[in-house]
């Protein structure tokens, strides 16, 4: 039950002001700088787990039935002559699910079951991750029985080195276009590429027999961050103490739980247009101020 000169979380007004109590030291990750962006990757090549290119050679067209964001790589590399600014590479692995439309041997048009595959889209930018000069170890008691600590007391995992971390946050890819796309490839020696050519398995433009493969364009929305594990002092209230107690559905009070729950109107009446909040735009958009590739 909460008491009147209780504060809890939420908004607070004036009087909550006069009722803090401490400074508290406290460590976080602190975000130096950030960047958010909108990239549309078009006509990206799916590379199939199965073996689908008699699928494709018959396909009259294909759909995507999903996509996700699976994994995201990244690392850093300083800029040089620049202090505190680092290089961040970042490369995201999207799976998707493909299905086939194609004419069985009575010409009627078919589906295919959807066939997994991946997408691989890598993007650079430039942000500032100021300068650390100090290696941050953490243990608990597990690393502390752990068999490789070899007896020399607690084994400690590192949690920040002498770069900034680097946290990706995507939403998942909106698919805006699914194709059969015919190209000429040939598998080829990489000792025999150009210096500035890419080996990836063929080479698009070199004599050898038309190929189709499935190509994708899709629009990902994502923010950059670089922190670092910081102390901040910060003003405090008081702990924070749970003010209701937890609602549990048993065998007994089913309807009693479902009565909690308030109608779903939005479901039965989507919001128009002048219901949704209007963006707002007053913040540069720092990963194109700050470059891309």
């Amino acid at each position: 039950m909460r008491r009147k000169d209780q504060v809890v979380a939420g908004l607070i007004d004036g009087e909550d002001i006069c009722k803090l109590r401490e400074a508290v030291c406290v460590q976080v990750d602190k975000v130096y700088d950030h960047c958010r962006d909108k990239d549309c990757v078009e006509d990206a090549v799916v590379d199939f787990i199965e073996d689908v290119q008699c699928l494709i050679d018959k396909a009259v067209k294909v759909k995507v039935k999903d996509a996700e964001v699976v994994k995201v790589l990244s690392d850093l590399d300083e800029v040089p002559f620049k202090r505190g600014f680092f290089t961040v590479n970042v490369r995201y692995k999207i799976k998707v699910k493909v299905e086939f439309c194609y004419r069985d041997q009575f010409g009627q048009l078919v589906s295919s079951d959807p066939k997994v595959g991946f997408v691989w889209f890598s993007k650079t930018v430039i942000l500032f991750g100021s300068e650390g000069q100090v290696k941050i170890f953490s243990a608990t008691d597990a690393e502390c029985c752990s068999p490789n600590t070899d007896g020399d007391g607690c084994g400690a995992l590192m949690q920040q080195d002498n770069k900034p971390n680097v946290t990706v946050e995507v939403a998942e890819p909106l698919v805006l276009n699914a194709r059969i796309k015919r190209i000429r490839c040939h598998h080829v020696n990489p000792c025999s590429l150009g210096e500035n050519e890419e080996f990836d398995g063929f080479v698009e433009g070199r004599p050898g027999a038309p190929t189709k493969r499935v190509v994708v364009t899709i629009g990902i929305f994502s923010i950059i961050k670089l922190t670092r594990l910081v102390q901040l002092l910060i003003p405090a209230f008081n702990f924070c103490f749970p003010t209701q107690e937890c609602i549990a559905s048993t065998d007994e009070n089913p309807c009693e739980l479902f009565e909690t729950i308030d109608f779903p109107f939005d479901q039965f009446f989507p919001p128009q247009i002048f219901d949704f909040p209007v963006e707002s735009e007053e913040e540069d958009d720092k990963c194109g101020k700050h470059g891309k590739k």
